[in-house]
């Protein structure tokens, strides 16, 4: 370690008490790889964290721009040097990660780099990901790699405590889950309470107008007015306690595939031409992603049930660290002003608390006959 034995082992300490304060996957992944390229003093560093079909479920990388990002293009695939780092548990270093014949080549976009360690994150016998280091910034020898042997020592003892720190993550929001998956059972004995009760007391009354309705046609006006109120708190009450349940298939797939299917499932169910694209959207925190698919499926909902759309557009496209949410119909449209007099909100109060709850902002522009359009940004991790 060139920066000599107190000012290298200062650095190794700050960089894993930094892992060691998050306890969200991502944060632990934006931790790893920034530190490991601080303390080795690399341009670039990436760690990528295997999915089931060959490609990577995240990929985060540091010392490249938003821009270079984007242009990039997708993920890559468990191809090449990385699926070596990922199958092997051993280092990888190169004085030319070009030169070897693994290497496999790399989008126009891609940043060029030469020398390159890299290794496996493990974790007993699981391996949790690959991380690598490129261009290193230091004199190289003649041929040479610009990573030593002290380098390759130095992020294996990095990575071993990565490996601990990324499955306390792990550990950490599986707990989370289950006690999500506790609070839906509760709330869904608590809704099954009080909706029931709801619905009896609505069936009663209904009986009770059902006999007015010849003899007492006045009462029986009341009783029907009393019916119409208590089906609409049954509704309100069970819609309260669905929106509040985090759907599964945003924990297992994520944002943008969740998004998809939901865009998918009403597309045939409806007859307006529902769509949707993606760009370059990558996972953000589980509140925000939480929020943005509810503010989706309302705004959805909207346009589908009370506009009269001919077509209704999904983008979610990413902004800046963040992402943001648009979603366009060619609709009746509406006054917001009128609605916010008329003591109607279609919904946009609880959009707006939604985005403003994770930090983001809710912007909503439509007149009538020109369509509605809501957009929602939140700023990313």
């Amino acid at each position: 370690m060139s920066q000599g034995p107190r000012s290298g082992l200062n650095a190794v300490s700050a960089a894993l008490l930094a892992m060691s304060r998050h306890l969200e996957v991502r944060d632990v992944l934006k931790t790893i790889v920034a530190s490991a390229r601080d303390l080795l003093d690399a341009e670039y560093a990436a760690l990528g964290v295997p999915d089931d079909h060959g490609g990577f479920a995240q990929f985060v990388v540091d010392g490249v721009s938003e821009e270079q990002w984007k242009a990039i293009g997708p993920l890559p695939r468990q191809h090449g040097i990385l699926a070596a780092m990922l199958q092997k548990a051993e280092p990888e270093r190169l004085a030319d990660v070009r030169e070897d014949p693994r290497f496999e080549g790399w989008p126009s976009a891609h940043p060029d780099m030469s020398d390159f360690l890299g290794l496996p994150i493990r974790y007993g016998d699981e391996t949790l990901g690959a991380l690598f280091l490129a261009n290193k910034r230091c004199p190289k020898p003649q041929g040479g790699c610009g990573f030593t042997a002290d380098d390759e020592e130095l992020l294996s003892i990095l990575a071993q405590h990565a490996a601990i720190a990324l499955t306390n993550a792990r550990l950490y929001e599986r707990s989370r889950e289950l006690t999500i998956a506790e609070e839906r059972s509760r709330l869904a004995h608590e809704l099954h309470d009080a909706v029931s009760q709801k619905l009896f007391s609505l069936r009663l009354t209904a009986q009770a107008a059902a006999a007015l309705v010849d003899r007492d046609p006045s009462r029986a006006k009341g009783e029907l007015q009393q019916v119409a109120a208590l089906a609409a708190e049954a509704a309100d009450e069970l819609r309260a306690a669905v929106v509040e349940l985090r759907p599964a298939a945003l924990d297992e797939d994520g944002l943008v595939a969740t998004l998809r299917t939901h865009v998918q499932v009403l597309h045939r169910a409806h007859s307006a031409d529902v769509t949707f694209e993606s760009n370059g959207v990558r996972a953000l925190p589980a509140s925000q992603e939480e929020a943005m698919l509810r503010v989706a499926q309302e705004a959805l909902h909207n346009a589908l049930r009370h506009s009269g759309a001919g077509r209704v557009e999904v983008l979610l496209d990413k902004r800046g660290a963040g992402a943001v949410l648009r979603v366009a119909d060619d609709g009746t449209g509406f006054d917001p002003k009128a609605i916010r007099r008329a003591g109607r909100h279609l919904g946009l109060v609880s959009m707006r608390d939604r985005a403003s709850g994770v930090g983001g902002r809710l912007t909503v522009e439509s007149e009538p006959g020109k369509g509605t359009t809501i957009e929602m940004e939140v700023p990313g991790g």
